[in-house]
């Protein structure tokens, strides 16, 4: 049994032995045939890289050739143009040098035929001198001969004559100048005047004035009672808030309104309007009312100063000289609207530009802004006149235009005849009977002054100052001045008016000398 053991297991080690031995030998003989096989593939694989190289190759030689024999191609037809262009270029040349060859052939034939012509004139110059000494000499002769047979030198002669006609001349020019005098001292006060008048006539406004005080209308007595206030608070409110004066009186079922400013005023009416319509009256609500109605106001002044600029049709004006013309509706002078009086001094001057053949947009445009100084922000030290020109320039405005705003009350000199035009229809605008209101104490002092002027000279006997100092009356004793002498003091009279006294438009002087003869029947 041990002996059936030990042989089985030598058996065993044994088939372990030869399995071992094959094993290995297997795995030897498998690592060969694998990189047998490995070196066949691998080769295999260069072997298809080196075909694939070949073909990329053959294809990148093959692109190559076609670029370069693209680039041949471009490269032989910039070539092609540019000799093209150089054979133009070449062609133009040539035909620049064969049309520079005739001009210079051309010109050179010119100098030699400007050659001869010269030479010609040379010759003819000479024949021409050599007459004109000849005429000279026979013109020397014959003055010779005439100063010997006259007795008198040739000088002395043309003296003579050139006095003569001078002489003649003058006698002439004086006599035309005489008849242009006379018959412009016949026709210039006519024409003057007719014009003036169709300008005048062509132009209607009112000459209603203003006042310095607004009635406020309001529907009962009670309503006075709510306006003043607890111990006069809303009243003060008011007055403090607009500036204005309220007078509230026994007048029945009316308040007034009193300040010298306009707008002032119209900010008072219409707050006090909305107040009494709103029934809400207490400090805090009038300051409310009276901030938004002075709002409203300086849009409604703008409104206005754009509709005159268009209804005069008048275009271009600068924003701020817009809204000072909408502040001419809240100003007066001498109790005349301005913006009213402004507009009829620019229908004035266009009219009579017009007439007078000058530019009528130039000169309406200057009568409307002729008198802007007078509604300034704050208040200049200097005339109305001259700060309106300033603010015109300031604005851009035309030259002839800011000279006729400054010139119209003689500040400045006139340099354009725009500036006369609107001096003359301001006069006629202010002047007009009722367009303005004067003071009372100084149109009395004007009268008495105008009296006791005519009074100071001897023989007056009484003097009536009438038509609102317009026309003064002079009554003379007959006694004591003759005809001539009336004449006279009526002129000295005028002329004393003229340099001492202001006053518009013009006084008309008339000295009246009667002789009375008195009888009674008994």
């Amino acid at each position: 049994m041990l002996t059936f053991i030990v042989e089985a297991t030598t058996s065993i080690v044994k088939l372990a032995l030869f399995g071992g031995v094959g094993f290995i030998g297997g795995g030897v003989i498998a690592y060969f045939i694998w990189n047998l096989t490995l070196k066949n593939k691998s080769r295999t694989i260069i072997n298809d890289a080196k075909n694939e190289a070949e073909v990329i190759k053959k294809d990148k030689i093959i692109q190559a050739k076609e670029k370069f024999l693209e680039l041949k191609s471009e490269h032989e037809k910039f070539i092609n143009d540019r000799n093209n262009k150089l054979a133009q270029a070449e062609n133009r040349f040539k035909q620049k040098e064969t049309v520079l060859s005739q001009r210079m052939e051309e010109n050179t034939r010119a100098k030699k035929e400007l050659d001869l012509i010269r030479e010609n004139l040379n010759a003819q110059m000479d024949l021409i001198e050599k007459r004109e000494e000849e005429l000279t000499r026979a013109h020397r002769q014959q003055v010779e001969q005439l100063e010997a047979i006259s007795g008198i030198s040739g000088e002395e002669a043309k003296q003579q004559l050139i006095e003569s006609l001078k002489e003649e001349a003058k006698t002439e020019a004086m006599s035309y100048v005489n008849e242009i005098m006379d018959e412009a001292r016949m026709t210039a006060t006519r024409d003057a005047k007719k014009v003036v008048i169709e300008t005048i006539q062509r132009v209607s406004t009112e000459t209603a004035i203003e006042n310095a005080v607004t009635v406020f209308t309001i529907e009962s007595d009670e309503i006075k009672g709510r306006i003043i206030g607890r111990e006069g608070r809303n009243i003060r409110a008011l007055e403090s808030a607009t500036g204005v004066e309220i007078i509230v009186d026994d007048t029945p079922e009316a308040i007034i309104l009193s300040a010298f400013d306009p707008v002032r005023r119209e900010i008072a009416r219409l707050a006090l309007h909305q107040l009494v319509t709103d029934g809400r009256i207490h400090p805090a609500r009038i300051e409310e009312v009276v901030s938004k109605t002075r709002k409203q106001v300086e849009e409604e002044i703008i409104e206005v100063g754009k509709r005159t600029a268009i209804d005069l049709g008048i275009h271009g004006l600068h924003p701020e000289l817009i809204r000072l013309i909408g502040k001419m509706k809240y100003r007066s002078s001498y109790g005349q609207n301005l913006l009213q009086h402004s507009r009829e001094v620019a229908n004035l001057s266009a009219i009579m530009a017009s007439e007078l053949g000058l530019n009528t947009k130039l000169a309406k445009r200057a009568g409307l802004l002729h008198d802007i100084g007078k509604v300034p922000d704050e208040e200049p030290e200097i005339p109305h006149a001259i700060y309106g020109m300033k603010l015109a320039e300031k604005f851009k405005e035309k030259p002839e235009i800011c000279n006729a705003i400054g010139a119209h009350h003689d500040e400045v000199e006139m340099n354009s005849l725009i500036s006369p035009i609107i001096q003359v229809c301001d006069a006629i605008s202010g002047a007009r009977p009722g367009a303005r209101r004067e003071v009372v104490e100084s149109y009395i002092k004007r009268l008495k002054e105008l009296e006791n002027l005519a009074l100071s000279y001897p023989g007056v006997l009484k003097t009536y100052a009438i038509q609102a100092g317009r026309e003064l009356r002079v009554i003379v004793g007959s006694d004591k001045v003759s005809d001539k002498e009336a004449d006279s003091l009526s002129y000295e009279i005028a002329k004393r008016i003229q340099d001492e006294m202001t006053y518009p438009g013009q006084v008309k002087i008339t000295v009246i000398r009667e002789t009375r003869a008195v009888n009674y029947a008994k």
